[in-house]
């Protein structure tokens, strides 16, 4: 496996949700509690910074362009001149949005978790472009990566105090059948976020483990990439042949991080990933 890259130096709190934007050529990231979306174009060298007015689990593409947001208190729209408006509000004390993704259908999956990361007490819900929101999982504690086989036929998800990756069956918009694709072992650390690559296997960070994992579509390990800092939170394909594995990470939480935590790692040619949808909103 080729070694990483530093792609953005950065002291990120809480580095979260790389997502490559197909239309910009660019990498949408955010810092979950110091609330800001960045964006880098790896063509340029590009970096902008956007401050939000609440913690953000995520930042999305959307197909008219301008992202969508998943805020503290619900789920929120920045249009292409920057305008900002509440599509779904929902503020519940305690609770903050965490990972989301984009579903083949333009949906966005938008999970939720407690500050205190209190036991069933995060969610995982469907949000439509029209601000439509239904339940898909009630009772997670930390909802975190979520992916779609190429096939879109099943979809795969992570809460993270369970060390387990599950994979569902999905019919339209509703998915069953939940069962286990992986097991993080213990001392191993924690399944975070997550993306699906063109050969169907799963990518997943380990919080507290120091590692991107990729196993396979029948629940194989067959790669891990190892990293210098402790809290890999995500990973997402990128670049313009999206073959190129991009790693949040953060430095909340540690006495003493890493020089690199908080930063955006690159592993070039690590694979080929999927173009990931826009929001249909």
């Amino acid at each position: 496996m080729t070694a990483y890259e530093v792609a953005v130096r950065a002291e990120a709190a809480l580095g979260e949700g790389p997502t490559w934007d197909t239309a910009a050529g660019r990498l949408l990231w955010v810092d979950v509690l110091g609330s800001r979306v960045h964006t880098y174009d790896p063509s340029t060298g590009r970096r902008t910074v956007r401050r939000t007015e609440q913690h953000v689990g995520a930042a999305k593409p959307r197909t008219g362009g301008g992202l969508v947001l998943n805020l503290r208190d619900g789920v929120g729209l920045l249009d292409p001149d920057d305008t900002f408006r509440w599509l779904h509000r929902e503020p519940v004390p305690g609770r903050r949005a965490n990972d989301a993704a984009v579903a083949p259908d333009g949906s966005l999956w938008a999970g939720t978790m407690r500050y205190d990361e209190a036991p069933g007490g995060g969610t995982l819900s469907r949000v439509t472009g029209e601000g439509a929101v239904e339940a898909v999982l009630d009772a997670v504690t930390v909802s975190n990566g979520t992916g779609w086989s190429p096939d879109g036929r099943l979809m795969y998800y992570v809460d993270s105090p369970t060390r387990r990756v599950d994979v569902f069956d999905v019919a339209g918009d509703r998915v069953s059948g939940r069962r286990t694709l992986a097991v993080i072992e213990e001392g191993a650390g924690f399944p975070d976020g997550l993306t699906v690559d063109a050969e169907g296997c799963v990518w997943v960070a380990l919080w507290d483990g120091g590692a991107v994992r990729r196993y396979t579509p029948g629940g194989a390990l067959d790669r891990v990439v190892p990293l210098p800092v402790r809290r890999p939170t995500a990973c997402a394909f990128g670049g313009a042949d999206l073959t190129d594995l991009y790693i949040t990470t953060a430095r909340t939480g540690l006495a003493a991080p890493h020089p690199l935590s908080g930063s955006v790692l690159v592993v070039a040619g690590a694979g080929k990933g999927l173009a990931q949808p826009a929001f249909a909103g």
